[in-house]
């Protein structure tokens, strides 16, 4: 998929756009943009710009929105460089200028609570209005009584409610982060980690231990179990941290970008009343994560 910023497009072609923030890319988002030939969205969120107070903690990074939105059948990706400016602009300017004018628009694809423009004065029914392209408008999906939305999934994300979380998102919630230096802690216990300190830009799950899938750059996908919180058993003194434990794995990843791919959450974070109890835990976890893995065709 090519992945374009708006002031570089191509002209002089039609296309079929889904327009929205996409952040996540969950199955409501897939409803606007499946059967789409490109995407049209925002960097960096709208809200960050015109209500920094309210921004919120994203569950996807630009690359990792475009390899989900790619994996949907999209052609293209045109991302508009979202600032005070082009949020100024009014409705009606961003159809003519945006739409039609550089992207062609024949069909334009977005959800109900879709808004745009000057002071979010655009809504669905004024695309509708418009004769130089079919608008489609997705009602909200609902599952089981609940409007799947972001910020749906990052409370459950936050709460540790992380089989509901992937089931809204469509696949495992990924998380990325370059591996740094640590205590050697894990280590000492016999349980080397691979530690990476949260990106206060994105939604990190709740404190607790998952089984995840790990990949690197030159590391196939291998089971992991990763701990996230801050080490009640220790008085460390530090922040949150990440741990993960690489089943298999006896290599040095220090300032390698590592993904994990979240796929069950095994319990909370706990304190211990000694070291040995910590271990005897850690070492179901790695049992546990090994099944959960190997459960999911993964191992």
């Amino acid at each position: 998929m090519k992945v374009t910023p708006l002031p570089e497009v191509e002209h002089g072609r039609s296309r079929s756009l889904a327009v929205g923030t996409f952040d996540g890319v969950h199955l409501g988002h897939r409803e606007v943009i499946r059967g789409s030939d490109s995407v049209l969205t925002f960097d960096p969120h709208p809200v960050s710009v015109v209500a920094p107070q309210h921004t919120p903690r994203l569950l996807t990074s630009p690359e990792r929105k475009a390899e989900l939105i790619a994996s949907l059948g999209v052609e293209e990706m045109i991302v508009i460089p979202f600032d005070a400016e082009f949020a100024a602009r009014p409705a009606e300017e961003f159809i003519d200028d945006v739409l039609v004018g550089a992207l062609g628009a024949r069909q334009v694809s977005v959800g109900e609570n879709f808004r745009f423009g000057r002071r979010a004065q655009g809504d669905p029914g004024l695309l509708r209005a418009q004769d130089r392209f079919e608008t489609v408008v997705h009602p909200l999906l609902e599952i089981d009584g609940e409007v799947v939305s972001s910020s749906h999934v990052r409370g459950l994300l936050l709460a540790g409610e992380l089989a509901q979380a992937n089931q809204l998102l469509g696949s495992p919630f990924q998380l990325r982060g370059t591996v740094l230096p640590g205590d050697a802690r894990g280590r000492e216990l016999g349980f080397p980690t691979a530690n990476l300190t949260p990106d206060e830009a994105y939604v990190c799950p709740g404190h607790g231990v998952y089984a995840c899938l790990a990949a690197a750059a030159g590391l196939a996908p291998r089971p992991a179990a990763v701990s996230i919180g801050v080490r009640p058993t220790f008085d460390t003194g530090r922040a949150e941290l990440i741990e993960a434990y690489l089943l298999d794995f006896d290599g040095d990843l220090y300032g390698s970008e590592l993904r994990l791919d979240f796929l069950a959450r095994l319990r909370g974070e706990r304190r211990f009343t000694d070291a040995g109890s910590l271990v005897e835990q850690m070492r179901r976890d790695v049992e546990q994560t090994r099944g959960v893995a190997e459960s999911a065709g993964n191992y």
